[in-house]
């Protein structure tokens, strides 16, 4: 009897499983039949957002569907993160994360509501983007090295703007703090245009930005651009040396961001999300806009954006420690 049960238990389970695998078949094989939403963990009008509006758009007219752009903005984006991460793994939802949600959030938030590599799947990088050391033209340095000078001499009198708590540009002017031995004082804000804004008005002295959010106002002089990391001159500013090329090759920080779905979402539907933003990020016409703008196009798969969130997740944690950055 005992054997004859488990043998219909066997049975009824095998069904089952046959039977929900049919449905996640005839799903995705229709997929998507309604609106995507891409949760955006940053306000409107910042770099991050200006990136996610265009894959959005280029994507929905891929897919025959809307992609509705959903501003989560908060706790370092650790509010979108948790929004993404607890949502239907449908292939519906999608996270626009980065180098703040996944590289450095994990080691900066006493209790992060979500492990960016076990509450996700990665779908592909979308873009890495090099950081910029811009400053006022009041402030009298036009170099990075007479900058350092500045600031060897002047300790804790020298300010840079970032667009929050252990972002990019903020995860960038620590570094150089303990690479160049200086002591800068930053100084956050709740995205990049407010710190532009403030840099361009002359109320903080420097910034370490993106290059999406910061070329626009270097282009009309508003701010002047000392080095840009990587490891050579970018397109959109041909005029701006790399800190390699001004004899600081130690420094290299950059941002970077992808997209991600929650985990459990059927492979299927991944593999067609990531041919579909694989071919708008190599569209010539989509390369020429980033190109032209700062950000490196990427698209590679999702094996190798894990591979790189690892090693991303590798290098800050120790310069967060090292900072002793914390956000409660």
């Amino acid at each position: 009897m005992r054997l004859m049960r488990w043998c219909v238990i066997g049975g009824l389970f095998m069904f089952a499983t046959a039977i929900w695998g049919q449905t996640v078949a005839t799903n995705t094989a229709v997929y998507p039949t309604r609106a995507l939403r891409m949760i955006m963990p940053f306000p409107p009008g910042g770099p991050t957002d200006i990136l996610g509006r265009l894959l959005a758009q280029r994507l929905g007219e891929a897919l025959g569907q809307n992609v509705m752009v959903d501003n989560r903005a908060g706790g370092g984006g650790a509010i979108g993160g948790v929004a993404a991460a607890r949502s239907a793994p449908d292939g519906y939802t999608l996270f626009l994360g980065g180098i703040t949600t996944l590289g450095s959030g994990p080691f900066i938030h006493k209790a992060l509501p979500y492990d960016p590599l076990k509450d996700f799947h990665t779908v592909t990088q979308a873009t890495l983007q090099p950081l910029l050391l811009t400053t006022h033209p009041s402030f009298p340095a036009r170099s990075v090295k007479e900058y350092i000078a500045i600031a060897k001499k002047r300790p804790g009198e020298i300010n840079y703007a970032s667009s929050g708590p252990a972002g990019s540009g903020h995860l960038g002017g620590e570094l150089f703090n303990y690479v160049m031995q200086i002591k800068l004082v930053h100084v956050p804000y709740k995205g990049a245009p407010p710190a532009l804004q403030d840099l361009v008005a002359g109320q903080v002295q420097s910034m370490f930005g993106t290059m999406l959010a910061t070329v626009p106002v270097v282009r009309n002089g508003k701010v002047r651009a000392l080095a840009i990391t990587g490891s050579k001159r970018s397109i959109a500013l041909p005029d701006v040396p790399t800190f390699t090329e001004q004899g600081y090759p130690q420094y290299d920080a950059s941002s970077w961001n992808g997209i991600l779905v929650p985990a459990g979402t059927p492979r299927p539907i991944i593999d067609r999300l990531h041919t579909e933003l694989v071919k708008i990020i190599r569209d010539p016409k989509v390369l020429e806009r980033l190109i032209n703008d700062g950000p490196i196009p990427v698209g590679n798969t999702p094996e190798e954006f894990t591979a790189f969130i690892k090693i991303e997740q590798a290098k800050w944690s120790k310069v967060i420690r090292m900072a002793n950055i914390r956000i409660e």
